[in-house]
Formats: structure tokens, sequence, C-alpha cells
């Protein structure tokens, strides 16, 4: 069951909670549909999971936190992400921990929160460092909840996995694909699994290299804990070194949220975290500009080979790579193709397409930035659009880059910056992006910034859009040190059908 089916039970459920008995509307008897047109509620309750940010002692980790104000939300809420380990009960006592008799109560303390967020509209800061930072479960309710948006970045001076990784927070599901991994030798690829829930969940990993499946008997029923996180090392699941990887979490029981960092011996390190579900057309937005060298990495879940045309956005329309026209990607297997410099100093999205019979696809871009010893790679997977709205947090002054593609039809698009998390006022530009084309934009900063801010995206006409936001590292930096996130919907609001309370159906 995929996300946008979950979202719609637990909307539906919300409204007959509040309603007492809930009937969808049917056609009277003259025939015509008196059913009103389904709603569109905040959602009451969203949850994120930040996985543990790095193993370097010199880490130093950034979390952003930021609620775009949506109308209608209850006026009592909360947020509060805390450390998975350190998870509490409703009455404030840790997960597990002994309640014991009311006279007890003076002797427990409540776990502080990494991170508090504030009211919807004010983005926050929490800064952590070292080897020993935690994964993060993150609740929000009420206003805090629709649109709830959290990043975590990392900056890592030296060593394996070096420069700037960035990962958005995401919800717990129960399945997840990551073309794009790897067990080659420069490569130290591990996958983070966080458990919100008050059970164990059951997790299986499936890896899939050039040649199909990989046989592993230890990625099979692996145990997350109730309100914990684990780490698991890729070629530790396999002894078969593989330049192009992709990894399937299923969850047999429970939910976990998962991501795959990706770090590397030569050219840095990333977060991968999950691609768009398999489909037949596919876009991976936003890969920079100034990119060296793009792998595309594909893989297709079904039994039948998928023949993909490419094609490239660019700022003045679509174009095909030369000598990369066409992919084939063999059924059950893992198929890289390098593009090298394929956006020639110009903004670029990657625009996936079938040249037949449509074949579920999942796809990602590990972009390098660089040359020589300053080379800095990250990732870019297949999106979905951005839909109503998407927020982008922990933007920088000068350091951030806002793509945005349309590879159908032109579109408007309205970006609002919200106030600094020190200081500043809020911005807004709108933005017209022809069809056929991604165009780096000059987004809204605030006046006065002081610290981060938040970006958030609507869709005003047209469309779809696909979207993703490119965040460098310092100035004074003289690697190529960057991290991509893509700004999918961010599912703020759900569809719910109209309802009337009729009690006639207790008789039936």
């Amino acid at each position: 069951m995929n996300r946008t089916t979950l979202s719609l039970i637990a909307g539906a459920a919300a409204l007959a909670a509040v309603t007492g008995f809930a009937a969808v509307s049917t056609p009277d008897a003259s025939g015509a549909d008196t059913a009103e047109a389904a709603a569109r509620l905040p959602v009451e309750r969203t949850s994120l999971l930040c996985p543990a940010p790095s193993t370097s002692d010199l880490a130093e980790t950034t979390y952003a936190s930021f609620t775009p104000v949506t109308k209608g939300t209850d006026e009592k809420s909360k947020a509060e992400l805390a450390a998975a380990t350190e998870q509490q009960d409703s009455d404030g006592t840790d997960a597990g921990e002994d309640k014991g008799d009311e006279g007890d109560e003076g002797d427990k303390t409540a776990v502080k929160p990494a991170l508090q967020p504030k009211a919807p509209g004010t983005p926050v800061t929490g800064k952590t460092s070292g080897a020993d930072a935690p994964a993060l479960v993150g609740t929000a309710e009420g206003s805090y909840a629709p649109g709830w948006t959290v990043q975590q970045t990392t900056e890592v001076a030296a060593g394996t996995g070096r420069g700037l990784l960035g990962v958005n927070c995401t919800a717990p599901d129960t399945e997840f694909w990551f073309p794009g991994a790897s067990t080659a030798t420069d490569r130290t690829d591990y996958v983070h699994l966080t458990n919100p829930d008050d059970s164990a969940a059951v997790v299986d990993i499936e890896l899939y290299g050039k040649d199909g499946a990989l046989k592993s008997t230890v990625a099979e029923g692996i145990t997350v804990p109730p309100h914990g996180s684990e780490s698991l090392l890729l070629s530790t699941l396999t002894d078969v070194e593989q330049t192009d990887l992709t990894v399937h979490v299923g969850v047999r029981s429970g939910r976990v949220g998962a991501a795959v960092q990706a770090l590397d011996a030569k050219t840095g390190g990333d977060w991968l975290t999950a691609a768009a579900d398999p489909a037949s057309d596919l876009v991976l937005p936003g890969i920079p500009k100034d990119a060296t060298a793009v792998r595309l990495v594909l893989f297709t879940p079904g039994g039948t080979d998928a023949d993909l045309k490419v094609r490239l956005a660019s700022p003045s329309g679509t174009i095909t790579p030369a000598g990369h026209e066409t992919v084939h990607v063999k059924a059950g297997m893992t198929t890289g193709v390098d593009l090298g410099d394929v956006t020639r100093g110009e903004a670029g999205s990657l625009v996936l397409t079938p040249t037949a019979g449509s074949v579920p696809v999942v796809a990602a871009v590990r972009v390098v930035r660089g040359k020589g010893a300053e080379q800095e790679s990250a990732f870019i997977p297949a999106s979905d659009p951005l839909g109503a709205r998407a927020t982008s947090v922990d933007n920088r002054a000068k350091s951030t880059t806002l793509s945005l593609a349309a590879p159908e039809g032109s579109a408007k698009v309205r970006v609002t910056a919200s106030a600094g998390s020190e200081g500043g006022t809020t911005a807004t530009k709108t933005f017209t992006i022809k069809g056929g084309t991604t165009q780096d934009v000059e987004a809204p900063v605030p006046a006065g910034l002081k610290g981060s801010y938040a970006l958030t995206v609507e869709t005003v006409s047209g469309g779809p859009v696909y979207a993703s936001r490119t965040l460098t590292g310092p100035e004074d930096d003289d690697a190529a040190s960057f991290t991509v996130q893509t700004l999918p919907d961010d599912r703020g609001t759900v569809s719910v059908p109209n309802a009337t309370e009729d009690l006639s159906v207790l008789q039936r």
C-alpha cells in the first residue's frame, strides 16, 4: 500500500471520527448525482524520521524545521523531534520505562527534545557535533502537521564521505527503492532504518546488481526495535562488489523510515533517498549546471525489459544527449549509464519516457562536481511533482539554488521565502516556466536575513512542475561540496469524500 492510499484512508477515518458515523452521499431517485466534490482538508498528524547523521568525529550537523501556514488547522497543536532511543510515552516517560507508583513521579526527568519546532511560518534550527548523534523521530499535530519539513545537513571536513551531506527527514512507510547504491572498493554504503512505533518492525533488504538479485541470508527478517534504529553496511549483506546496486527495502510488519548513506573515499558522500514509486515516465530534476560527471542508474522490478528515451530539459528546451538517445533496462537487473557532463554549463533535468510499451522503472543519478582531489558527489532520485505545495528548509544566503522543471507544459509557480531562523521578513516571487525547460530561478531571500530560511514552492497554474534545491558549502570552502534535495508534494492536505450522517444504515 503506497503513501497516497494510506493518507486517504487516514483522512476518511478522521472525518468519520468527527461526524460519528459517516456515509458517502449517493444519487437520489431521479438519477441526479447530489454528491458534492471531495473536500481537501489539512492533515492532522505528521511523522518524520531522520537517520543518524554520521560516524565521523569531525561531523557538524544542523537540523532545520519549518511548517508553512495552512488555513483550517486545529489551534491545539504541538510538534517535537527527539532521539529515536529516547522516545516518550504520552505521559512523558521514556518508552519502556517503568512508570512506578505515583510517589515516584518526582524522580523522573523528561527527555529534552533534539529540536522543538516553532509556530507555523517560523523556521527553527538546532546543532550537534561528533559521531554519536542518534536517529530522530518527530511528530507534529494540528497546525504544525500540514507540510512539516525537517532537513538534516552535515558537514564532514575530512575522511571517507567528506563534504556536505543533506537529507530531508521522511515519513515512515513500508517499501523503498534505492537505485544508485554500491559495494565498489571506494564506496562505504549503509542502509539506515528507523522505527517510530511502539512495536518492533521486521524488514527484508534485497540487493540487485548488473546480473540480477544478489544472494544474502543476513538481509532477511531484520528486526528494528520500537523507537529504535539500525544501520547496516551493504558490504556485510553480500560479498559481491558491484559498481551499481539497487536496494529494495520491504517491511513485513510495522513501518520504518529508510535512507542510504553513500560514502566515497575519492568523491565525498551524501544521502541517497528513496526514488519515486516505479513508473514508466520519470523526471530527475535539477542537475547542477557545473556537474562534471553524471551517472544514471535504473532498475525495473517487473519481469519485462524496459526501453526508455532519454531527454534533457534545458533552459532553452528539451534536447537528446548525443550518444545516449535511449537506454535498455533488463528485467530484474540494475543498469548504469555514464552521461558525462551532460548539462554542459546549463541547468537541466533528465526526462525518461518509454519508447514503446509502458514498463515501471525506478531511477536515480549520481552527480559529481569539481575536479581531482576537490570532487564532491550527490544524488538525485526520480521525483514526484511538487503538486500543490512543497517546502525546502535550511536555505542559506548565496548558497541556495532552486531548480524548476516543467517537462510537459508551461506552468506558473509562486516561491515564498520565510523569515530567517534568527531574523528577517518574508519575501515572495512568481515565476513562469516554459514547457519542456528547466530553470535555475533567482529565489527570493528574506529582507534582513539572519540565520537560515525556508522556501515554500506552490503551483499556481499549468504543470506538472518538478523541483529540487541545491545547497553548496561555505564560500570560503575551496572544495565543490554540495547536496541536492528534491521537492515532491508535501501532502499537507488530503482529499476527503463528501459524507453525511446517515443513521438509517444501522437499520439495514
